[in-house]
């Protein structure tokens, strides 16, 4: 058996999640955000339940008994995330989400802070004030009027509310990580966010009554964001997590916006704007400095998961 190597598996996770960015904008005018959130994970739930099923019988009990907190991650980093993140690309590029997107593991410090009453420290304290620094001047576009009038755009502004969900289920990750099993709590989050996303689904299809457009883009989307973005990434993340380190491998997050930026020009005619550039650089640099010294989290499939699309 051919034994890949860690950090081409952390690549291909990040190949995969940086096209999410790309094919969610790329299909906005086919399938509406909730919609295409709900078949995302229904394909992954049926490509996943073979894998699980045996997992998931052994570990119910303990999976029932915090059912509170595992529908509070399925809320969060299910249905929240990744619709949030559909809905923000229907007002703003693929590149410009990617790069704010980054900023995820500074959020993540930050709730930590507020919730688990954990302390930043000196590293984390300058690569925070990087990261807001390189945030603000993405969505503002640069311009100091627009950052003094705060008519941001609304697209920027969505993202930053899908990364806080994101970050608040990385939280309660961390926070059981050494309670729930990874993989099945993994499974049973994706049924409940099935259950949550179904209503809205029918509520864009059926009363707003929003066209959902089926095509080969239309169904190769579907495939792609359920197998590939969803359980290819996450299987080969959690893979290579296991061999190098949460602490090594978060640094391979910061190749999201340079894939999702790299597809975008190349696929959907998208172009780096200067204000990317310099506001990039600094998520970029604020997330690299504030991983310099940070406590690696217990091998937990779960938990390895973070920030991913």
């Amino acid at each position: 058996m051919i034994r890949v190597s860690p950090y081409v598996l952390l690549v291909l996770a990040n190949v995969l999640w940086g096209g999410n960015f790309v094919i969610g904008r790329a299909i906005t005018e086919s399938l509406p955000p909730y919609t295409l959130s709900f078949l995302r994970w229904c394909t992954a739930l049926i490509v996943f339940l073979p894998f699980i099923w045996s997992s998931l019988r052994k570990e119910w009990p303990l999976l029932r008994q915090k059912m509170a907190v595992i529908i509070l991650m399925a809320f969060t980093g299910i249905t929240g995330f990744n619709t949030l993140l559909y809905i923000a690309l229907h007002y703003t590029t693929s590149i410009n989400a990617s790069l704010v997107n980054t900023s995820t593991p500074i959020v993540i410090y930050i709730l930590s802070f507020f919730i688990l009453r954990e302390r930043l420290n000196k590293n984390q304290t300058i690569g925070t004030i990087f990261s807001l620094v390189g945030v603000l001047f993405i969505i503002s576009k640069g311009s100091l009027d627009t950052l003094l009038a705060f008519s941001f755009n609304l697209g920027d502004l969505l993202v930053i509310a899908a990364l806080i969900c994101w970050s608040i289920y990385s939280i309660l990750v961390k926070r059981y990580t050494d309670i729930l099993p990874g993989y099945s709590t993994f499974f049973v989050c994706i049924l409940i966010g099935i259950a949550i996303l179904f209503p809205f689904s029918m509520y864009e299809i059926f009363v707003a009554q929003i066209p959902v457009v089926w095509s080969t883009g239309s169904v190769l989307t579907v495939l792609y964001t359920g197998i590939f973005a969803s359980i290819v990434a996450f299987i080969s993340w959690n893979s290579a997590v296991s061999q190098v380190g949460a602490g090594k491998a978060g640094i391979f997050l910061n190749l999201i916006p340079v894939f999702a930026s790299i597809f975008a020009i190349l696929f959907i005619g998208e172009h780096v704007a200067w204000y990317q550039t310099i506001g990039g650089l600094f998520v970029v640099l604020g997330v690299y400095i504030s991983t310099r010294i940070v406590n690696v989290t217990k091998n937990n499939p779960l938990s390895q998961n973070e920030n991913a699309g």
